[in-house]
C-alpha cells in the first residue's frame, strides 16, 4: 500500500522530483568519472614509466647490471614460462655519406608482445647485416629501406686491446617508440638477437661473459602470475628483484617522489574523497529544500489515516528509490564521460600511452550508487521527521511566509564552530607532518580528515555567518539604487534560504579553487624535483678510446658549432679522466670550472659544494666508495695525487666532479670528452635534442647523445596528463554548482510566490523584479564564489604542503587564470539561474499569487 502510494506521489511530483534527479545524476556521474579517472591516472602513470617492459607479465632485474646467461636459463625453466627475452642493446656508430650518428640500438624478441618498440615501416631484422633505424635516425643519416648504412663498431682482441671493425648493414625498416621507452636516448634501433649477443660479447675482455640488468618474462596463458612469480623468485640469486612491470612501476614512481607513492594518492585518494563529499552535500542540499517543500502534502496524508511511521518510511521510501535511479544514471553518464574524455585525449599527441577504453571496476559502479542512494535517504530524514511532528489539522491551515527569525538552533551553531576549529587545526597539523616532519603519508591522511571536518563545520554553519557576509557585500551594491537595495534586504530575510542557495555554489567553487591550487603548486613543486634528479639537459661524451682504453677528446669545433643551435642556452667543455681511488678502484671523474657548471646546469645547486680541493660525488657513488660528506677521498692518477674533501649532493651525477685545477694536478691534459648542454626551454627538448643529433652527426664524430631533459619532459607530461584528467574533472564540478544554485535558487523563489505577488501589487515593475532576482542571485553566487576561493587556496595549499614536503622546497602558487575563470562563471551562474524564476513570477498575476491555496 504504502510503496503504491509513493509511487503514485512521485510521478505526480515529478517535476519538483527532477531538480533533485538532476543533481543525483550529476553528483554520482561526478563521483564514477572521478574513480575511472584514478583507474586511468594509475594507468597511464605505470605504462609510461614501464614501457621499456612492453607486454611483459614479470621482470627480473639485477640493479649492478650482472645478470648471467646462466639466471636466464633458470628463469626459462620455471614452469609457466613462456619466453624469456633478456633486454641487450649495444651501441653503433653507423655512417652514410659525410653524417656520422652514434645510436644505441636493441635486441629483437622471440616473442612480439615484449618489443616495447612499433614497427612503423619495412620489416624486423632477421640475421647478420640487417638493422632497423628509428624514422629520424635514418633521416638523419639520408637512408631509406633497402638502403645501406656503415657501422663501425669495437671489438677487444685476444690481447685485450681494442680495435674498430667497419661492416655494412642494410636498413629492412623503421621503428617508433610510442611510449617514450628509449627517449632518454633519442629512441632506439633494433638488431637480430644473435647479433646483438655476438658484438656486444665483441666488446669484453676475455674471458668475460655478457651481463644483463634485466630480463622479460612472458607467461603462459594458464600460468598464474602470483605463483609463477614467486617461482621464478625461488630459481633465481637472492640478489635479483623478481615483480611486474606493475609493481616496477611503482616503486620507479616512489623514488621520483621520495619513498613514497604520492603522486596517486594525490591526486585518487584526496580527489576522490573530497568528490564523495561535495556529490554529498549538493544532493541533500536540493533534496532538502525539496522535501521540506512536501510537509503540508505529507501532513495532508496524516488527516486520512496516515500514522508517524508511515508518513517517516514513505518520505524515506521515495527518498531511497529517487537515489538508487538516479544514482545508476550517474554511473552510466559518468562512464560516458570518462570513455568520451579518452577518445579525446587518445587524438592529442600526448606522448603518454592510453588505455583505449575505461576500467569499469565494481567501485566504480557500487561506490557512487551506495553513496548516492544514501545521502539521499539521509538528506530527507530531519525533513521527514520534521513532516512526522506536523498535527494532522497544522496541514489545512494557510503556508505561512517565510520568516527571518527563522534561524538555525545553538546547538548547530556550537557543532559548526567546534568541526571548522577542529578541522582547520588538524589540516595545519597535517601540513607541518608533511612539510616538517616528513612525514607524508600521516600528514596527507590527516590533512584529508581535518579538510573534510572543517569544511563540513563550515558548510553547516554558512547559515549564520554566510546570508550576513552576502548582505554586507549587497550594502555596497546597494548604492546603485532601491532594486539593489531590495536584493540585499531580501538576502537576509530567510538565512537558510540565503545559505543554502550560496553553499551550493561554495562547494563546487571550494573544489574547483583547491584542485586548481594543488595541481598548479604540484606542478611547480614536481618541476623543482626532477630539476633536481636531471640536472644536464644534454650530455654529449665522446665514444671514442685509444689502445690504453682511454676516452678520446671531442672535437674542437663541436662546442662552437651546438652553441648556435636556436634554443641551446649554453654549452660547457667538461675533461673527463679515469684515476684510481682506494683500494685502486678505478674512478672517472669529470673536471669543470664552477662558474661554467652553473651556466650549463638546470639546478645550479647541484654542484654548489664544488671548490679548489672538492670532489662532489652523488648519494650512490658516495654510497659505492663509503665516503660521506666531510670525509676525505685519496686519488692517484699519472699526473700526481691528491687528497680531496667530499661533498654529496642529491642530484644525479654522470660521474664524480672536480674542478678543472684539481683534475689537471692527477691528469696532465685530461681530454674536454663530455659537453653540457643547457637549453633555453625545457619543455621544446625533443625538438631541440634532435637539432643537436644532426649536428652531431655533420661532425663525423663518435658522439653519445643522451637527453636527459627528454625524460624529464616525458616525466613532466605524465604530470600534465594527470593535471589535465583533473581539470576535465573540475568541468564536472562546474556543472554541479551551476546546478546546485539553479536548483535552490528556482525553490527558493517559489517559496517566495507571496512575496513577490506583495511587491507587484505594490508597484514594482517587471522589469525591477527581474533586476532583483538578478541583483540577488548575482550577490549570492558572487559572495559563495569569493568565498569558495578562499577556501580552495587554504584547502590546496594545506595539501600541497602535507603531501609534497617530502620532495623538497614546495612552491605554493596561485592559479590566477583558474580563479579569475571561477569568479566570471559564478557571476554568469547567479544570472542565469535567475532568468526561469524571474520570467515564472513576472508571469503570475498578483491577485492569482496573493490568493491562499
Amino acid at each position: 500500500m504504502m510503496l503504491r502510494l509513493t509511487l503514485a506521489q512521485m510521478r505526480r511530483s515529478v517535476g519538483r522530483l527532477t531538480a533533485a534527479g538532476v543533481a543525483i545524476v550529476i553528483g554520482t556521474a561526478f563521483v564514477a568519472a572521478t574513480l575511472l579517472a584514478g583507474n586511468v591516472m594509475t594507468r597511464t602513470t605505470y605504462d609510461s614509466i614501464a614501457a621499456r617492459y612492453a607486454g611483459a607479465e614479470l621482470v627480473v632485474q639485477d640493479r649492478s647490471g650482472m645478470l648471467t646467461p646462466d639466471d636466464v636459463a633458470a628463469v626459462a625453466q620455471v614452469d609457466g614460462v613462456a619466453a624469456v627475452e633478456p633486454l641487450g642493446n649495444t651501441y653503433l656508430e653507423l655512417t652514410s655519406g659525410s653524417r656520422t650518428v652514434f645510436q644505441g640500438v636493441i635486441a629483437t624478441t622471440s616473442d612480439p608482445d615484449l618489443m616495447p618498440l612499433v614497427l612503423a615501416d619495412g620489416a624486423w631484422p632477421d640475421g647478420a647485416g640487417e638493422v632497423a633505424l628509428p624514422p629520424d635516425v635514418a633521416e638523419r643519416l639520408g637512408v631509406g629501406v633497402g638502403d645501406p648504412v656503415t657501422v663501425l663498431r669495437d671489438v677487444v682482441d685476444d690481447e685485450g686491446a681494442y680495435d674498430r671493425v667497419r661492416e655494412r648493414l642494410t636498413v629492412t625498416g623503421l621503428v617508433e617508440d610510442p611510449y617514450g621507452a628509449y627517449a632518454m636516448f633519442g629512441g632506439a634501433g633494433v638488431l637480430d638477437a644473435d647479433v646483438v649477443q655476438e658484438w656486444s660479447a665483441a666488446t669484453l675482455p676475455p674471458g668475460e661473459q655478457v651481463t644483463y640488468g634485466d630480463a622479460l618474462i612472458a607467461l603462459d596463458p594458464s600460468a598464474d602470475v602470483e605463483a609463477t612469480e614467486a617461482a621464478v623468485a625461488a630459481a633465481v640469486r637472492d640478489d635479483l628483484t623478481v615483480r611486474t612491470p606493475d609493481e616496477h612501476a611503482a616503486a620507479v614512481a616512489a623514488q621520483l617522489t621520495g619513498g613514497e607513492d604520492l603522486v596517486f594518492m594525490i591526486f585518487v585518494l584526496t580527489f576522490a574523497a573530497i568528490a564523495l563529499l561535495v556529490a554529498g552535500l549538493v544532493i541533500a542540499n536540493t533534496f532538502q529544500v525539496l522535501v521540506a517543500q512536501r510537509t503540508r502534502t505529507l501532513a495532508l496524508l496524516r488527516c486520512v489515516g496516515a500514522n508517524k511511521g508511515q508518513i517517516g518510511r514513505g518520505v524515506l521510501l521515495e527518498a531511497g528509490i529517487l537515489g538508487a535511479v538516479s544514482s545508476a544514471a550517474g554511473v552510466v553518464l559518468g562512464a560516458v564521460l570518462g570513455q568520451a574524455a579518452l577518445w579525446v585525449a587518445s587524438t592529442q599527441d600526448l606522448g603518454v600511452p592510453l588505455p583505449t577504453s575505461i576500467t569499469v571496476t565494481w567501485q566504480v559502479v557500487v561506490i557512487p550508487i551506495a553513496v548516492g542512494t544514501l545521502v539521499t535517504v539521509l538528506s530527507a530524514l530531519v525533513p521527514a521527521r520534521a513532516a512526522t511532528r506536523v498535527a494532522p489539522l497544522a496541514a489545512l491551515r494557510p503556508s505561512e511566509a517565510p520568516s527571518a527569525a527563522r534561524g538555525a538552533g545553538r546547538v548547530r551553531l556550537v557543532l559548526s564552530v567546534v568541526a571548522a576549529v577542529v578541522g582547520f587545526a588538524m589540516l595545519g597539523g597535517g601540513a607541518a607532518l608533511g612539510l616538517v616532519a616528513q612525514e607524508p603519508t600521516t600528514g596527507l591522511l590527516l590533512g584529508i580528515a581535518g579538510g573534510g571536518l572543517s569544511f563540513v563545520g563550515v558548510a553547516v554553519g554558512a547559515v549564520f555567518w554566510l546570508p550576513r557576509v552576502t548582505a554586507l557585500a549587497g550594502r555596497l551594491a546597494g548604492s546603485s539604487g532601491p532594486t539593489a537595495r531590495l536584493a540585499a534586504a531580501n538576502t537576509l530575510r530567510n538565512p537558510r534560504r540565503t545559505a543554502a542557495t550560496s553553499t551550493a555554489l561554495l562547494i563546487g567553487v571550494t573544489l574547483v579553487a583547491m584542485m586548481s591550487t594543488g595541481a598548479a603548486s604540484a606542478r611547480t613543486s614536481l618541476t623543482t624535483a626532477l630539476d633536481t634528479r636531471y640536472p644536464v639537459d644534454v650530455s654529449l661524451s665522446s665514444q671514442t678510446w685509444d689502445e690504453q682504453g682511454d676516452v678520446g677528446a671531442l672535437p674542437p669545433a663541436l662546442a662552437p658549432e651546438l652553441a648556435r643551435v636556436d634554443g641551446v642556452a649554453a654549452v660547457t667543455e667538461v675533461a673527463t679522466a679515469t684515476v684510481e681511488g682506494p683500494d685502486q678502484a678505478a674512478i672517472e671523474l669529470d673536471g669543470v670550472s664552477p662558474a661554467a657548471a652553473d651556466a650549463a646546469l638546470r639546478f645550479p645547486a647541484a654542484l654548489e659544494d664544488l671548490a679548489p680541493g672538492t670532489v662532489v660525488l652523488s648519494g650512490g657513488d658516495a654510497a659505492a666508495l663509503d665516503v660521506s660528506a666531510g670525509d676525505s677521498l685519496a686519488l692517484q692518477g699519472p699526473g700526481g695525487s691528491s687528497v680531496l674533501t667530499v661533498a654529496v649532493t642529491d642530484a644525479e651525477l654522470a660521474r664524480p666532479v672536480v674542478t678543472r685545477d684539481d683534475l689537471a694536478t692527477l691528469v696532465d691534459d685530461a681530454p674536454a670528452a663530455t659537453l653540457w648542454v643547457a637549453l633555453e626551454d625545457p619543455a621544446a627538448a625533443a625538438a631541440v635534442v634532435r637539432d643537436v643529433q644532426d649536428v652531431v652527426a655533420d661532425s663525423g664524430a663518435a658522439v653519445g647523445v643522451s637527453g636527459a631533459a627528454v625524460e624529464r619532459a616525458g616525466y613532466e607530461q605524465v604530470v600534465d596528463t594527470m593535471l589535465g584528467i583533473v581539470l576535465g574533472l573540475l568541468a564536472v564540478a562546474v556543472v554541479i554548482a551551476l546546478i546546485g544554485v539553479a536548483n535552490t535558487l528556482s525553490l527558493s523563489v517559489i517559496e517566495r510566490r507571496r512575496e513577490s505577488a506583495t511587491l507587484r501589487a505594490i508597484g514594482l515593475s517587471k522589469g525591477q523584479l527581474r533586476g532583483m532576482l538578478a541583483i540577488e542571485g548575482l550577490l549570492i553566487a558572487g559572495v559563495g564564489a569569493v568565498l569558495g576561493i578562499v577556501l580552495g587556496l587554504v584547502y590546496g595549499w594545506a595539501g600541497s604542503a602535507a603531501a609534497l614536503g617530502v620532495m623538497g622546497d614546495v612552491v605554493l602558487a596561485v592559479p590566477w587564470r583558474e580563479i579569475g575563470l571561477v569568479v566570471l562563471v559564478a557571476a554568469v551562474a547567479g544570472l542565469v539561474a535567475s532568468v526561469v524564476p524571474a520570467r515564472s513570477a513576472v508571469r503570475t498575476s498578483p491577485v492569482e499569487a496573493l490568493a491562499t491555496e
